[in-house]
């Protein structure tokens, strides 16, 4: 496939470049720094991109086969609310511009129901740190369920993504829907590696279509 990747430089956003191009697809990537990728292969593009910018998203995206965000605007935006929903909806109003229908979203695990009612963001022990992130995250994607014309899917991570398991790709994988999934021990947990092991599959694969879904060991 041919297939846009929003934030391409990030540390998700990299992973599944990775496992793109690991399976031969052509990959443009989209970034505020380019240059900052690090690596360079034949599959692969580097585009700088304003993701404020909808008509110029739509341009860069045009003709591809699909588009995966893993737009984060960085943990140290002290806007990092703000700017994160801003962002995604001018990426989501830019892919739907461009005619490029399918759509994934690699987003954040705080809108995960750990209990009836209850998301992990609003426990009091959800780190200060992520919270407005993990919010603006949760308020996007009540945003995007009401999206009606794109083929969208929206993936959040094990609630550890990535502790202990840098650098591993296993290959295989648990799903859920709107509650995490945990191992024997008690643990949701995954490595960013296997993380785009799962975008990547319900790329090829699309199984989660106008859903949410999770993935862990």
């Amino acid at each position: 496939m041919k297939v846009a990747v929003i934030g391409a430089t990030g540390f998700v956003g990299k992973a599944i470049l990775h496992e793109l191009l690991d399976r031969d697809h052509m990959v443009i990537g989209i970034a505020r720094h380019p240059e900052k990728l690090g690596f360079r292969h034949p599959g692969l593009s580097m585009k700088a991109g304003d993701v404020m910018d909808e008509n110029f998203i739509a341009a860069l995206v045009k003709g591809q086969d699909a588009v995966i965000s893993a737009y984060n605007p960085g943990w140290s935006d002290p806007n990092i609310y703000q700017d994160y929903l801003a962002g995604a909806q001018a990426i989501q109003a830019g892919v739907k511009k461009s005619g490029v229908k399918r759509f994934i979203v690699s987003g954040g695990g705080g809108s995960l129901e750990i209990a009836p009612g209850r998301q992990l963001v609003d426990q009091p022990d959800f780190p200060a740190a992520f919270k407005d992130a993990a919010s603006a995250v949760r308020d996007y994607l009540n945003i995007l369920k009401k999206e009606q014309e794109l083929e969208w899917t929206f993936f959040s991570p094990a609630i550890l993504m990535n502790a202990g398991t840098s650098g591993k790709r296993r290959g295989v994988y648990r799903t859920g829907l709107d509650q995490p999934v945990f191992d024997k021990d008690g643990k949701s947990i995954i490595s960013v590696e296997d993380q785009a092991v799962a975008i990547v599959d319900e790329l090829e694969n699309p199984r989660h279509i106008r859903q949410r879904f999770t993935a862990a060991y």
